[in-house]
């Protein structure tokens, strides 16, 4: 596709349906918008022979990564910890508390219902399929993350909080340069799975889920 299509397909992608979904007067769920998109990235996939395939999982990676994905991932969970706790105590643990079965129940279903979903469309679609529209150089490498991260940032529109949205571009940041410099979705997604299992965990998972929380038991 010339780069005019690839471009339009980028807007209307990326751009025009989040905005679309954001402004919709009908509430619907996000999950089977998110689905239906990555559908459509996984048929141009399916049809594209330069996509190597072999990226979609490629779990060796992970054991040369794991300790700088855990170092990382403390570092922040405990600032994250900390803001909860000294900015907003009352949704410290809450939703863990408040809700255990249901939160158990994100634990186990998050990471396939929603994390794999949009690390394909967001990492393993967006940077094979638009990867000409940025220079071959380390420096259009660094474009290439960025604008993952800034797409993945601002679906979070969705959720109708800057604190969402904020949150998902640096840690869209961090995933796309990790399947970039990995070659592996697993990889970038369990990375992903973990910040978004701990933001539901340390109380500020209602910034990231459209929807209502079930009533106290």
């Amino acid at each position: 596709m010339a780069h005019a299509g690839l471009l339009f397909e980028l807007m209307v992608l990326f751009i025009g349906v989040p905005a679309a979904y954001r402004l919709s007067p009908v509430r619907i769920p996000a999950l089977p918008v998110l689905w239906l998109a990555a559908g459509y990235a996984w048929w141009q996939l399916a049809r594209d022979p330069g996509f190597d395939r072999r990226q979609l999982w490629n779990p060796a990676p992970l054991g040369s990564n794991l300790v700088s994905i855990l170092t990382i991932f403390l570092v922040v969970a405990a600032l994250q910890w900390a803001g909860v706790h000294w900015l907003a105590p009352n949704l410290e643990w809450s939703f863990a508390r408040r809700h255990t079965r249901f939160w158990a129940m994100v634990m186990l279903l998050y990471p396939v219902l929603s994390v794999y979903p949009q690390a394909f469309l967001y990492r393993a679609f967006f940077m094979h399929r638009y990867a000409g529209l940025f220079p071959a150089t380390p420096a259009g490498g660094l474009m290439l993350v960025f604008a993952s991260a800034a797409v993945f940032g601002g679906m979070h529109i969705v959720f109708r909080n800057n604190l969402a949205v904020a949150l998902t571009f640096l840690g869209g940041l961090l995933f796309a340069w990790r399947y970039q410099h990995t070659g592996s979705l697993f990889v970038s997604s369990i990375e992903h799975a973990l910040y978004g299992c701990w933001l539901f965990t340390v109380g500020l998972g209602q910034y990231f889920y459209h929807g209502v929380w079930p009533k106290p038991d």
